[in-house]
């Protein structure tokens, strides 16, 4: 175990059945893992990081979640490679979820930043970053 790294993370979310079915997708597709599963919610694990998903409440429901207010802005994910990302937009596209940054797509996190961003069925921005190529290494 290593101090500081994240032990996990925990969104609520409005739908659960609608953002497990993104989620299970994306997260089996980066190597996670089922860990648990209950009415309220379901995580997944990869090594010693798991991610949550509960159903919130409906009394907190309102306001809906939008990433430009105090909170959580994104979650990033490192992919295996470039063509991972690029899998994973075209299945992203496949599926019927926004890509954002198309017009910078997959640079919009800058010339040496390849990467897909997109949302969650709660508007959560998801990015999901390729390694830096070799000559890409130690020059940002």
């Amino acid at each position: 175990m290593t101090a500081g790294l994240i032990h996990h993370v925990e969104l609520y979310v409005s739908d659960l059945q609608r953002s497990r079915a993104f989620w299970e997708w994306l997260l089996s597709a980066l190597g996670y893992a089922i860990y648990q599963e209950w009415p309220e919610g379901v995580s997944w694990t990869l090594g010693d990081t798991y991610i949550v998903f509960v159903q919130v409440a409906p009394k907190h429901t309102d306001p809906p979640y939008h990433r430009c207010r105090v909170g959580l802005n994104h979650i990033a994910f490192h992919a295996a490679s470039r063509r991972q990302v690029d899998e994973l937009t075209a299945a992203l596209r496949a599926r019927g979820a926004t890509v954002l940054y198309e017009d910078r797509h997959p640079f919009a996190g800058g010339p040496d930043h390849y990467a897909v961003f997109c949302e969650d069925p709660d508007r959560i921005k998801v990015e999901v970053v390729a390694p830096p190529l070799p000559a890409e290494r130690g020059s940002g």
